[in-house]
């Protein structure tokens, strides 16, 4: 097998592990599908490997507890959490956690299961595009923004269409590996 990866992965050894071991691969796990969907929020306006970096930190904060805990947070928990350089100190983004976690646990109320709900959009089948090279993928399409959509419909919250389309890529809802990365 090649070692050759995507050209967007750096020589980072974070990065490097993140896509060998994660991006791309076909998530089902509930708890990783609201996770990514939070991390790539949090991403909007820098670069992945600045959340890569802190996820541990998220993941202290909120990812490692139930997201009926997450949705239970208050305001002042909130503006404390803002304070730790471990996280991205942007109050609405850590906001919008809590609040992605009070609309995951809405759409629950209404017996639905959030990781067939969310696999329904690619009709519960990894898309496989042809990506000669990571510049040539889309940075969103027709699906990510009916996901999109969707979610801002539900109470979702930074989950605009570019950052959806991450989201697919991340959970592998949608495979961009390059065409000759050994990840494909």
């Amino acid at each position: 097998m090649s070692n050759k990866r995507c050209g967007w992965c750096s020589d980072d050894p974070l990065y490097i592990e993140y896509h060998d071991h994660e991006w791309g691969k076909p998530s089902r796990d509930e708890k990783h599908l609201f996770e990514m969907l939070c991390l790539e929020g949090q991403q909007a306006g820098l670069s992945w490997i600045t959340v890569l970096k802190k996820r541990e930190s998220y993941r202290a904060h909120f990812f490692n507890h139930p997201i009926q805990s997450i949705a239970n947070l208050s305001d002042d928990e909130l503006a404390e959490k803002c304070k730790d350089a471990g996280l991205i100190r942007h109050i609405g983004k850590l906001t919008a956690i809590r609040d992605n976690a009070i609309a995951w646990q809405n759409m629950k109320a209404q017996n639905i299961d959030m990781v067939n709900w969310l696999w329904d959009f690619v009709d519960q089948q990894v898309q496989i595009n042809d990506v000669p090279d990571y510049k040539q993928a889309p940075a969103q399409t027709e699906i990510s923004l009916k996901l999109s959509k969707t979610l801002k419909k539900n109470g979702f919250k930074f989950v605009g269409p570019t950052t959806i389309y991450a989201f697919m890529q991340a959970v592998g809802m949608v495979n961009d590996h390059e065409n000759d990365c050994a990840s494909r």
